[in-house]
């Protein structure tokens, strides 16, 4: 029971940084500015460990290497603090591909989570600049949805198409990972 609570704080804290990390690196593949709420939110969680990577990883085109190998570090560590505790099966040689497995599977459900949030402040229209911001996260991942599915009754289904599309892909990383870890 322990190791539960402990896997279970340990997965908020690795998410919410490693999270904010990948969306500090989205935003800036997207050139969405951080003057926002959002984007101070992002920075104050994320610049102690990207700043300093970042000056030994430089970013290579629009991608920033060190927000990638920050995330990817905080699920390393994730992953190697819950090995510690308590050794799996196999060696622990296998700690940097589960992590690797952890961030892809963060990545899509971050991905999930943010368009639930954009279908929510779709129908409600708030107008803040937290809306524009999300409007500009979720745009490009619903645009190809958007070319082959019609408008129904005015409803965009987009985002739904796009959640069940994430969903298909966790299963199949799951499988992956089974597959991988024999």
């Amino acid at each position: 029971m322990i190791y539960q609570i402990i896997s279970f704080l340990l997965d908020i804290a690795a998410g919410l940084l490693a999270g904010a990390c990948l969306l500090r690196l989205y935003m800036q593949y997207q050139r969405i500015p951080f003057g926002n709420p959002i984007g101070r939110f992002v920075f104050a969680l994320t610049d102690w460990i990207v700043r300093p990577l970042r000056r030994v990883l430089p970013a290579m085109g629009r991608v920033d290497t060190a927000g990638l190998v920050a995330a990817y570090l905080i699920q390393l560590l994730q992953y190697g603090l819950l090995w510690a505790i308590a050794p799996g099966p196999g060696s622990p040689a296998v700690v940097p591909l589960v992590a690797l497995f952890g961030l892809l599977r963060l990545t899509l459900t971050a991905t999930m989570g943010l368009v639930i949030v954009y279908a929510i402040l779709s129908w409600v229209r708030a107008d803040s600049p937290m809306t524009d911001v999300i409007d500009r996260l979720c745009a490009p991942l619903l645009r190809p949805f958007r070319r082959i599915i019609p408008l129904v009754g005015g409803i965009d289904l987009s985002p739904l198409a796009l959640i069940v599309v994430v969903q298909i892909l966790m299963m199949l990383l799951a499988g992956l990972q089974q597959v991988v870890m024999r």
